[in-house]
């Protein structure tokens, strides 16, 4: 019995030691999971885990589409009233607006700037690999779309363009190497369902829409870290992700609902629920991220908001 197998009981939870031990078990798991590898003698075994991992993993992604359909019921097919039912999500999806940001920008000390970033790094599943495995067999229109992002993601094929290779600048500078055990169980679970939206075809829709949202949402957030970690002292070359993404992701959302999200659904209306699910989806994970970051961090949220 391999450890997918015994842990596929807890699953399907929402909260509790069950559901951080299952999201514990599996980050530790995806990080080596797409990895290029060479054939073993032990890949009926290696197989065995990667199905009862898959099924899992299922399992969660299902539990969080039963415990969010509410939020998509109103969700339209017309592609036109769709866009305008996403892009509404900027303003009133899960987690939009939270205080947590402002204090990061005008009152975090280097400490604790530190411990949200670390968390932020271990929640970062590689928006270009999300975005290679979402955009296999999509239409025309959609996968040019994804291979424009996709080729600014890379950098426009330089190696110190790279988003990836920014954020690693960053993480270097500040000593940020993150382990899932002091990683709270909520930014994993966060890594692990981003994952699995882009890794199993049956979720490439909400995949899409998972995508989608962090460009449409980003902006803002990645605006008052910049400003926090100038504030902090940190040199400009070495916060350049996150200045990056403040301006650059506008762009990329705008592009998005008009030349991936639009077309596929007067392609096909019935895909405008998926792809709602995903938006909202990895909004409530963000959303249960900032609650429980400033949980952590005794942020002073009632100040921040008013």
């Amino acid at each position: 019995m391999t450890r997918f197998e015994k842990l596929s009981t807890k699953a399907d939870q929402l909260s509790g030691p069950g559901f951080e031990e299952f999201h514990r078990a599996l980050a530790k798991y995806n990080g080596p999971r797409l990895d290029p590898g060479a054939s073993s003698l032990s890949w009926r075994d290696e197989l065995k885990e990667e199905a009862d991992a898959a099924f899992a993993e299922s399992l969660y992604i299902e539990a969080v589409r039963s415990e969010l359909a509410p939020l998509v019921a109103d969700a339209p097919e017309d592609a036109d009233a769709f866009i305008d039912w996403y892009e509404a999500l900027e303003s009133n999806g899960p987690g939009q607006n939270d205080p947590l940001f402002s204090w990061l920008e005008h009152d975090a000390s280097a400490e604790q700037m530190k411990w949200f970033l670390l968390q932020e790094v271990a929640g970062e599943a590689g928006f270009e690999d999300l975005l290679a495995l979402t955009q296999v067999k999509m239409s025309t229109r959609p996968k040019l779309e994804m291979a424009r992002n996709y080729w600014d993601e890379m950098g426009r094929g330089r190696e110190s363009g790279m988003h990836g290779m920014l954020l690693d600048r960053l993480s270097h500078h500040l000593g940020l190497s993150p382990r899932p055990e002091e990683i709270v169980p909520v930014s994993l679970a966060l890594g692990n369902t981003m994952v699995a939206l882009s890794r199993h075809r049956r979720y490439a829709y909400q995949s899409i829409g998972a995508l989608g949202v962090i460009e449409m949402t980003a902006p803002a957030r990645a605006d008052c870290v910049n400003k926090g970690l100038k504030r902090l002292g940190i040199p400009s070359k070495k916060r350049l992700y996150f200045a990056v993404h403040a301006v650059l992701d506008v762009k990329h959302s705008e592009e998005w609902n008009r030349e991936v999200l639009r077309p596929l659904v007067q392609e096909d209306p019935t895909r405008a629920r998926p792809i709602a699910e995903g938006a909202v989806i990895r909004l409530w994970h963000g959303q249960r991220c900032f609650e429980r970051y400033r949980q952590e961090l005794g942020c002073n949220a009632r100040r921040q908001a008013a």
